[in-house]
C-alpha cells in the first residue's frame, strides 16, 4: 500500500517559525528515506500555531533539497487566487522538479474571518464561483481550450487533485476528472460512501484515466499504546485549544498537556477528538489502517502526525513505514 505524509507544519511551544518549518523540510527528507510516496504541506493564514502560509514557497524549498519523492500543496486555497497564477506557479515548480508535483485544491478559508478579508474582497462569491475556478485551472494546467499558456510549460504537468471532507467534494471531484483525497481525520462524514460515490461518478479528464482515492488520516504510533496515548495527548489538547481560540501557543508538551487536563472539565471533548485518530503501537496502527483501507478501497493512505517532538513524530512515521514499505 502507497503511503504519503500532510504536513501542516504545527509550531511546538518551544519553537520558532523558523524551526517549524526546517523541520518540515527535515520530515520531508525522512519521508522520502523511509519509502514515502509524497509531501503535502498546507496552506493556513493568521494562525501563529501554523508557520505555512505559503505552500509554493515551502515546496521550492523542500523539492531542492529531495530527491524523488512527490511533493505538493495540502491545499491550495482558491478562491483566494487567479486560476492563472497558480497555474504558473506550479508549472515553475514542475519545470524545477519535473514529475515530482502535485497541485492539491481547496476552498477552505484557512484561517480567521480577518484573515480572509485581508486576502480577498470577495471570498464568499469566489467559493461560489469554485467550479469557474477549477475548471480555468485545469485549462491551465493541461494547456488546453486557452489563448494565453501559464509559462513556463513543464514536460510533464503537475497533478490535480481535490481535497475535501464532504460529498460535495467528491462529487466534484468526479465530475471534473481529478484525483481525490479525503480529509477523514477532520471530517464526521462516512468517508466510504463519498469514495464509493465518486468512483461510480468519476467521468474521465484525459483518456485511460481512472478514479484514485487518498485517505487522509490522524495517526500516533510508538513502541507501546501507553507511549503513543502520552505522545497522543499533545496533539489532542493542541486540538481542544484551537477549537477555544487558544491555539496560538503552539503545541504544548506531553507535560503541559497533562496539566491542561487536570482542569478539563468536558471529557468528552477528548474522546470525540481520539475517534478520530488512529493511536498505538506498530501492530495495531496497521491493523486499523488496513480495516479502514479495506472498508474505503482506498488507492493510498496519507498521514498526519502532530507531536510536541519532532523526534516523536519521526519514530512514529518510521514505525509506520516499517509495517507497509517494502
Amino acid at each position: 500500500m502507497k503511503l504519503s505524509i500532510l504536513d501542516q507544519s504545527p509550531i511546538s511551544t518551544n519553537q520558532t517559525a523558523n524551526e517549524a518549518l526546517q523541520e518540515s523540510m527535515n520530515l520531508a527528507r525522512i519521508g522520502e528515506t523511509l519509502g514515502y510516496s509524497r509531501y503535502w504541506i498546507a496552506e493556513h493564514h493568521a494562525m501563529p500555531g501554523l508557520a505555512c502560509s505559503a505552500p509554493e514557497v515551502m515546496l521550492g524549498y523542500i523539492g531542492a533539497n529531495t530527491k524523488n519523492i512527490r511533493i505538493g500543496s495540502g491545499a491550495v486555497l482558491l478562491p483566494y487566487y487567479k486560476p492563472y497564477k497558480v497555474a504558473e506557479t506550479y508549472h515553475m515548480l514542475s519545470t524545477l522538479f519535473p514529475n515530482r508535483i502535485d497541485v492539491g485544491i481547496g476552498r477552505a478559508p484557512g484561517g480567521p474571518a480577518e484573515a480572509t478579508n485581508a486576502l480577498s474582497d470577495n471570498y464568499l462569491q469566489h467559493v461560489y464561483k469554485m467550479p469557474d475556478l477549477v475548471n480555468e485551472l485545469i485549462k491551465y494546467i493541461d494547456n488546453e481550450g486557452t489563448v494565453l499558456e501559464a509559462s513556463p510549460l513543464p514536460l510533464i504537468s503537475p497533478d490535480l487533485w481535490m481535497l475535501g471532507t464532504s460529498r460535495k467534494s467528491g462529487d466534484f471531484a468526479a465530475e471534473n476528472g481529478l484525483a481525490y483525497s479525503f480529509g477523514q481525520f477532520m471530517s464526521d462524514e462516512n468517508g466510504a460512501e463519498i469514495v464509493q460515490q465518486y468512483r461510480q461518478s468519476f467521468k474521465p479528464r484525459k483518456k485511460g484515466q481512472k478514479p484514485y482515492v487518498i485517505m487522509a488520516l490522524s495517526v500516533i504510533c510508538a513502541e507501546t499504546t501507553q507511549k503513543a496515548e502520552e505522545i497522543a495527548l499533545s496533539s489532542i489538547v493542541w486540538e481542544l485549544q484551537n477549537e477555544s481560540m487558544e491555539g496560538n501557543k503552539g503545541v504544548p508538551s506531553v507535560d503541559e498537556a497533562k496539566k491542561i487536563l487536570l482542569n478539563l472539565r468536558n471529557q468528552k471533548s477528548i474522546e470525540r477528538i481520539k475517534k478520530k485518530m488512529i493511536i498505538g503501537t506498530p501492530n495495531e496502527v496497521k491493523s486499523k489502517i488496513l480495516e479502514i483501507q479495506s472498508h474505503v478501497l482506498a488507492d493510498e493512505i496519507m498521514i498526519v502526525t502532530i507531536t510536541y517532538s519532532p523526534k516523536d513524530k519521526h519514530q512514529s512515521y518510521r514505525l509506520i513505514a516499517e509495517q507497509f514499505i517494502k
